[in-house]
């Protein structure tokens, strides 16, 4: 007979002894038992059972009986082994529950003899009043709550523990295990254990039992150990989840014991001869080296250097092309390439590497091509709030926004959207920082140079001001703006002017690239001042002279 184990409950005072009274339980409570299937109904998915002590036919799902394929295992009148539990009227059956029952027989079997204080990993099913239910090797077996160690409130389910076996029950098919006996064995062997590892010659044979992000826990005769990830390559970090699973076999290094945590710290990478030290003496920074991609992410690659060193390849050191949108474009795992190397950084482990610094530079073959004045196309492809990025082939130019067109407080952004094809002049090329800057209002004449074919410099003129500014006044004339700061106008007159009034001044500047009128009021003063003079001094040289001559005739 079988004692259910989500029916036990260990107290404080209770031992072993409870779980041979629940033996005297009805033979239809728990137990495996041999029914017959007397009719199987397709509709309702199920399957009536007749039990030898039932009152009442039990029902069995038809899921229970299927094969893979869906197909039923029996038909009606097969006698089959099933496990009853509940009352005696209509008891609950389950195939599956016997099949799950005659696994823990034959385990029971297993161990015979040879079980007591054996160590296992089962994993915690479910909790029930009187402890856990664990799953070993597929079959159940109960852990006491008395015997668990467990803290209050600690979600167990579905985690694995190292228990050990305290009791076999053939009769009712139960095995009990206990980790608190697992701590106490564990600590009187561990020490031994422990202290003959750290005497051996280091590198040890370990099991795979856990694979996490940061590193690999293993076991080495029954001690635990964890190889951070950190200890995996010499590369650097590396991903154990990619690289190993459970039940791996590999060959490590112990480094040391930790006390607190019980566990052997242990190393791969300590199995060889550090490859930096060889980078550091053989290599140098500006050397072109073979490499084969290993992986490609989006910022960039890592590539192989042959030696359990990986260098890095960042997505900008590809190519000259600044829009490049992932390294796969240009790139494939397995490719082998020559790199020049642009960092070494052995105290981080760190090496960088460019590709793009063995090819041809676009800028030095576009300023070959091209000098200051040049009208090219281009394609706009990036916007920002200070104008527009234009490419040029295999370069882009910056077209500022007050360079797009002559009027004041156009923006790029409001004019162009990416993908746009646009005409430009080149304004600047700057060798030394590598940068383009372009114009469109240069492929039309400036307003400036409208007023110049009516006006000169010198001339006097007459304006109405339009707009007041904290530097000056801007006027119109002939529909042309024209700038008089505050330097070329009179104290006393600048603080009556206003917008609408009609101002004279004196054009002294005319920047037809610059698109700039610049006059002034004070040189107009100073200028009809002189003529006042001039005009004065005449008109003495004038009174004298005829003076002169009066005086000369008498």
């Amino acid at each position: 007979m079988r004692v259910n184990l989500d029916n036990m409950d260990f107290g404080e005072e209770e031992n072993f002894a409870q779980l041979l009274d629940a033996s005297e339980r009805n033979s239809t409570s728990g137990s495996l038992q041999i029914g017959k299937i007397i009719q199987i109904d397709q509709d309702r998915d199920l399957a009536m059972i007749a039990l030898p002590y039932s009152k009442s036919e039990s029902m069995l799902s038809l899921g229970e009986i299927r094969d893979e394929e869906g197909k039923l295992l029996f038909s009606v009148g097969d006698e089959i082994e099933l496990y009853a539990s509940g009352s005696d009227n209509r008891p609950n059956v389950s195939y599956t529950r016997a099949q799950r029952e005659k696994k823990i027989r034959q385990k029971i079997e297993e161990l015979q003899g040879n079980f007591q204080d054996k160590i296992i990993d089962a994993k915690v099913i479910r909790k029930n009043k009187g402890g856990y239910v664990m799953d070993y090797d597929g079959v159940d077996v109960f852990l006491p709550r008395r015997e668990s160690a467990f803290k209050e409130g600690l979600k167990v389910e579905g985690k694995t523990y190292k228990v050990a076996i305290t009791h076999i029950n053939p009769q009712e098919n139960t095995i009990i295990v206990s980790r608190k006996r697992f701590f106490d064995i564990d600590k009187s062997t561990r020490k031994e254990v422990v202290e003959k590892i750290l005497a051996g010659n280091g590198i040890y044979d370990a099991v795979v039992k856990k694979v996490t992000t940061f590193g690999i826990f293993t076991d080495i005769d029954g001690v635990e150990g964890l190889v951070h990830h950190t200890e995996i390559s010499h590369r650097g970090m590396v991903n154990p989840q990619k690289n190993f699973k459970v039940g791996d076999h590999i060959k490590v290094k112990v480094l040391g014991y930790d006390e607190q945590k019980h566990r052997l710290s242990l190393s791969i990478k300590a199995l060889s001869e550090d490859p930096w030290k060889e980078v550091e003496k053989e290599l140098e920074v500006g050397y072109t080296i073979k490499v084969i991609v290993s992986n490609i992410e989006e910022y960039g690659a890592f590539v192989d250097l042959g030696n359990d060193i990986e260098g890095f390849l960042h997505i900008s050191e590809i190519s000259w092309d600044k829009n490049i949108k992932h390294p796969n474009d240009y790139l494939q795992v397995g490719q082998e390439l020559d790199v020049e190397i642009i960092e070494i950084d052995s105290k981080n482990r760190r090496l960088r590497v460019s590709l793009k610094k063995l090819t041809h530079k676009p800028f030095v073959a576009f300023t070959k091509t091209h000098k200051e004045g040049d009208v090219l196309k281009g394609k706009v492809v990036t916007l920002t709030d200070f104008g527009a990025f234009v490419n040029l082939g295999a370069v882009d130019g910056l077209l500022h926004n007050e360079d797009i067109a002559w009027d004041r407080g156009v923006k790029c952004k409001d004019v162009f959207k990416v993908g746009d094809e646009v005409e430009v002049k080149i304004l600047k090329i700057d060798t030394q920082n590598e940068r383009i800057s372009l114009s469109k209002k240069l492929l039309s004449d400036s307003p400036a140079a409208g007023f110049a074919k009516i006006h000169h410099v010198d001339e006097i003129i007459e304006g109405v001001i339009s707009e007041m500014k904290d530097f000056g006044i801007f006027i119109k004339v002939d529909n042309y703006e024209v700038l008089i700061k505050n330097e070329d106008i009179p104290q006393d007159m600048k603080e009556s002017l206003k917008v609408g009034d009609s101002v004279k001044c004196v054009v002294f500047s005319i920047d037809e690239r610059a698109n700039r009128i610049r006059a002034s009021i004070r040189r107009l003063q100073k200028q009809q001042e002189k003529e006042s003079l001039r005009a004065f001094n005449e008109a003495s040289e004038q009174r004298m002279t005829l003076g002169d001559k009066v005086k000369n005739r008498i």
